[in-house]
């Protein structure tokens, strides 16, 4: 199984305004980062270029990061223990606040690639039911199905702040 991840954030200012070129800036390297991190399977890209954004039809001002990796270590050390840290540390200058959840988490098959809308539901799924085995994050994390000793909620109450957008 991999860990399928979505977090959404809400742009303070459109993509190409001032407000957003530090975050613009970073989003080649970062993108770069991940994909030669140890770990990841695969993103979600946009369409124009290195600092392409996902296109999508949930809101002019929603940035959408969507990817999968092998496991919750993997995307875990990768968000906290890479150059990607010191980007997510800013989000605050770039993103609103969110009130619910922004971030969720599911298992999926090897070799399936999920789609937005599958995220999006997922997402949803977490905002109105919580966490559930079908949609989580690192706070109340569920492990992978039939694969004992790999995380639950009890293993990750310690995080604070987890689940916070990356790129």
């Amino acid at each position: 199984m991999h860990l399928a991840q979505l977090n959404i954030a809400h742009m303070r200012a459109p993509k190409h305004s001032p407000e957003l070129a530090g975050f613009v800036a970073a989003l080649d390297p970062i993108n770069r980062l991940a994909e030669a991190a140890p770990g990841f399977v695969w993103r979600l890209k946009g369409g124009d270029g290195p600092q392409g954004t996902v296109e999508h039809g949930y809101g002019d001002h929603l940035l959408i990061n969507f990817s999968v990796w092998e496991s919750r270590d993997t995307l875990w050390d990768f968000i906290y223990r890479s150059g990607h840290l010191a980007v997510l540390q800013r989000r605050r200058e770039w993103f609103l606040r969110m009130a619910e959840p922004y971030t969720v988490m599911w298992w999926i098959p090897e070799g399936h690639v999920p789609t937005l809308a599958e995220g999006m539901e997922r997402l949803g799924r977490l905002r109105t039911q919580g966490p559930t085995p079908e949609a989580f994050t690192f706070k109340d994390f569920h492990g992978a199905p039939g694969a004992p000793g790999t995380g639950d909620a009890e293993e990750t109450e310690g995080v604070r702040g987890a689940g916070a957008p990356s790129m």
